[in-house]
């Protein structure tokens, strides 16, 4: 199975690109919760601070700026320190 893979603050032009600012916006507060991905899902944080630990894998702290794809197939538990606002696309 493929990682998470992240850039740290990607440039307007690219974010710009992708669409990233079309794609819906999914808002959760300060919690913990395991969570699978049947399919691949890329999303850009506009603010929060999550650490997403994959049960086969190290964990990853993710921010405000941070542009991340999810691998389908992944299973991983999510814990937001700090309530996530961020633009998501599946696929």
């Amino acid at each position: 199975m493929s990682a998470i893979t992240f850039e740290r603050q990607p440039s307007p032009a690219k974010l710009e690109i992708l669409g990233v600012f079309d794609w819906p916006i999914w808002e959760k507060e300060v919690s913990e919760f395991p969570w699978s991905y049947d399919r691949s899902e890329t999303c850009y944080f506009m603010r929060g601070q999550v650490i997403v630990t994959p049960d086969d894998g190290e964990p990853i702290e993710i921010g405000r700026g941070d542009l991340v794809t999810f691998p389908a197939g992944m299973n991983c538990t999510w814990k937001i320190l700090k309530p996530v606002e961020k633009h998501y696309n599946f696929g």
